[in-house]
């Protein structure tokens, strides 16, 4: 149905701006608990794509659950592949993904079932028709673009999940267009998947504020020609608690707040030891709230920590983006 897929090794933490189609194996299997996070976008041409739970890497391998969305059926198809020979179809006449948007994939591994939820949102279980100790590979194939792919392993995070039927606070998915829809290449990596654009400036509410474990994650890119810098503002009612603003024409990231309408010490040491971010290059952004300050990842790597200068961290109430940047993502 699709073509062969490409190898890939998976480490610990996400895979970032992985080529399709991928594939990487279960080290350690999977089990009750195991969790499988595929983020990505939809291009505008797209007719269908899957996510497969396999029992190896090729084609003809027997494939435990086949989760396929199909834009043109308008439908989702669920399927297991015994002996080279298709099962009995689930079909959902709902597709919850959209041309030209981005999307987040959840699947839970309990004993009895797979659990999807799309964008935070339950959409689908599918029962176990082949034994969970036989699956040992993950592949993604079709018309999709993947930001990441993160397999957590038993008990990795579950208990932030909602499933079933649990809402993502303020999941930020305005409407989207991807920038050439009509058929113009991708500025930034011609031939590939386009990104999906926000309006910059972005904002959004921060509702309930932020407290420790919560993450922000951001995915973007930087515009190819000549940027100079842009930020991002966690603000609340007295100014901003956190301003992160990675400057290219100073080679450098700028950290600080702004309390009674004064600007703060700035913080400019990088953990990484380089800017971390490159013109036409994408990026993922992860600002964690810890205890006693922001820690803040830049694809992965570990950039740099905020202490916090705000005490009531919920407070917080809204994000902001601003400056030289295409934004395809945010997640809070």
């Amino acid at each position: 149905m699709y073509p062969s897929a490409v190898g890939a090794t998976m480490s610990h933490g996400p895979i970032y701006n992985p080529s399709v189609p991928f594939t990487t194996s279960f080290h350690s299997g999977i089990h009750d608990g195991t969790m499988v996070i595929v983020s990505g976008s939809v291009p505008p041409s797209a007719d269908r794509f899957a996510v497969n739970f396999q029992c190896g890497h090729g084609d003809n391998d027997d494939n435990a659950f086949h989760f396929n969305p199909r834009f043109d059926q308008k439908t989702v198809v669920c399927n297991t592949m015994e002996r080279k020979n298709w099962g009995q179809e689930e079909r959902k006449c709902e597709v919850p993904f959209h041309r030209g948007q981005p999307f987040e994939i959840r699947i839970l591994v309990t004993s009895c079932h797979y659990k999807v939820s799309v964008n935070r949102n339950h959409f689908l279980e599918y029962k176990h028709r082949i034994s969970l100790h036989r699956v040992n590979t993950l592949t993604v194939k079709g018309s999709v673009c993947l930001t990441s792919v993160e397999i957590q392993p038993q008990g990795g995070g579950f208990a932030h999940q909602p499933f079933p039927g649990g809402q993502m606070q303020n999941p930020a998915y305005p409407p989207q267009m991807f920038p050439g829809a009509g058929g113009n290449p991708n500025p930034f990596n011609p031939g590939q998947c386009p990104p999906a654009n926000y309006t910059i400036p972005f904002q959004t509410n921060i509702y309930g504020g932020l407290f420790p474990s919560k993450v922000i994650v951001i995915r973007g890119a930087v515009p190819p020609h000549h940027p100079q810098r842009f930020h991002i503002n966690l603000n609340f009612c007295g100014g901003i608690a956190f301003h992160f603003n990675p400057r290219f024409n100073e080679n450098t990231i700028v950290r600080n707040s702004k309390l009674n309408n004064s600007w703060g010490k700035e913080e400019r040491e990088i953990h990484c030891g380089g800017l971390c971010f490159a013109p036409g290059q994408n990026f993922v952004i992860e600002i964690i709230c810890e205890h006693h300050n922001f820690r803040v990842n830049v694809n992965g790597s570990h950039v740099c920590n905020f202490n916090h200068r705000v005490p009531n961290l919920q407070q917080i109430d809204s994000l902001q983006i601003e400056g030289d940047v295409v934004l395809q993502h945010v997640q809070i």
